[in-house]
């Protein structure tokens, strides 16, 4: 998240769940997950991305990553879509 916009100019996905299902359908560039996101929702992002080769970026809390990709609220988890 080098720019300041965060991931607002990237095509990104934001979620548990279509976090994972990029992730399983190879089209996830990189992923970010939030360190106080829920352990069972990490731990199995985790294992998704090993899997696949996907990249891990952990960001400190779900409000900084939800700020990151232009929302209100937190989120747990999001995807950028590989282009």
């Amino acid at each position: 998240m080098s720019n300041d916009k965060g991931l607002q100019d990237a095509h990104v996905k934001i979620g548990a769940k279509q976090t994972m299902k990029l992730v399983e359908l190879g089209q996830a560039a990189e992923v970010f997950v939030a360190e106080d996101a829920e352990h069972r929702l990490v731990s199995k992002v985790e294992a998704l991305c090993s899997k696949h080769g996907v990249k891990i970026t952990y960001v400190d809390t779900m409000h900084h990553l939800g700020k990151a990709c232009g929302i209100e609220v937190g989120a747990a988890m999001a995807a950028i879509v590989k282009s």
